[in-house]
């Protein structure tokens, strides 16, 4: 992190991540406190010994101490005076019910990210997550647990926007984005991400299960700017609104159709031709397994006559059969449990030592 806005976009991606309800309700008193407290919970650990201190467990452990250890310390740097000063100042006038609504959220929702072996992997340095980098290249690997999809889901958006501040630069190499099961994330200003990578050699996908899935998590308004904003765009079978969307996206055609009427005197065909959806709704929800219909974006040095499509993959039968031969369970790589409660304690004993400073 370069300065204070760096720390305020990982608050907010953090805590919108971990409370998706806010999403919605961002600019609200209640919303906007916790960002600024945890603002300035981080942007203090960035600038306390050049950054030491500054991991994810380091700011949960801090924000937890009590209000009076607490403020003396963060009130010492003077770039966040600004951001502490209307908590220092309710805790000065004694207005507790007011100074909890606006921390308490915050330390709550950290506080379930408060297990040994989170502590042990977020504390970690072994890589930078510039994966562009011309110098260094890098795959970046990070998956999710369904049993624990909003706890770890909050974690990966953190690292996601960090990673994304970085990679949209001009001289990187290019890159690709692939996002699965996307709305399970929360990433602050992805339509901005979508509009300005292209130009960055950066390609960016986005994959759901459906439509839905976005506006419920996004909202409504979020998610049609994510919809209207991308070029390209592959879809399977869905249903609903989703298909609906579909196919006034795909547009209309000129096509042909023909009418047969018979009377007992004589039969007649009549042939007309009036503008069908390319491909209709009906179409796009009974969509067999490996079929797909999509739009693609073209540019103008290499124009394409055929932008829609509908075709069904052509993939090997046993290709899943074979990719779940490799799979390989692995715990928090080859820590054992010492090392892990070691690092927990550790992490708390630092903390306990920066206050007493």
């Amino acid at each position: 992190m370069h300065d204070i806005t760096d720390a305020a976009e990982s608050a907010r991606a953090i805590l919108l991540g971990l409370n998706r309800e806010w999403i919605n309700k961002q600019g609200d008193f209640f919303v906007e406190s916790p960002i600024n407290f945890l603002t300035a919970v981080i942007w203090f650990l960035r600038r306390h010994e050049d950054g030491r201190y500054c991991t994810l467990p380091h700011v949960i452990e801090l924000m937890q101490l009590p209000y009076e250890q607490l403020f003396p310390v963060l009130n010492s740097e003077p770039e966040i005076e600004v951001l502490i000063n209307p908590f220092i100042s309710a805790y000065q006038h004694d207005a507790m019910e007011q100074l909890e609504g606006q921390v308490a959220s915050a330390k709550i929702g950290m506080a379930r990210l408060a297990s040994p072996q989170l502590y042990w992997v977020l504390s970690g340095d072994d890589f930078t997550l510039d994966i562009n980098n011309p110098k260094a290249p890098k795959i970046v690997c990070m998956g999710n647990n369904p049993e624990k999809q909003q706890i770890y889901g909050a974690v990966l958006s953190l690292y996601l926007s960090r990673m994304v501040r970085q990679v949209n630069k001009r001289g990187g190499h290019k890159c690709s984005l692939v996002f699965d099961e996307f709305p399970t994330l929360f990433l602050n200003h992805i339509d901005s991400l979508i509009a300005t990578a292209r130009s960055n050699k950066v390609a960016t996908t986005l994959c759901m299960q459906d439509f839905s899935q976005l506006k419920k998590d996004y909202g409504r308004n979020g998610a049609e700017v994510i919809m209207n904003i991308t070029g390209n765009i592959i879809s399977g079978q869905v249903m609903g609104d989703t298909a609906k969307q579909l196919s006034e996206r795909f547009g209309k055609i000129m096509q042909e159709r023909e009418s047969l009427s018979i009377n007992r005197t004589d039969t007649s065909i009549s042939r007309s031709r009036q503008l069908e959806y390319a491909i209709p709704l009906s179409k796009i929800s009974a969509l067999s397994s490996g079929s797909f219909v999509g739009m693609v974006a073209d540019n103008p040095d290499c124009s394409m006559e055929l932008k829609m499509f509908h075709n069904k993959l052509r993939a090997p039968a046993q290709a899943g059969v074979l990719q779940k031969d490799k799979w390989q369970d692995r715990q928090f790589g080859n820590a054992d449990t010492e090392s892990i409660t070691e690092t927990f304690h550790r992490i708390k004993k630092e903390i306990k030592e920066l206050v007493c400073l």
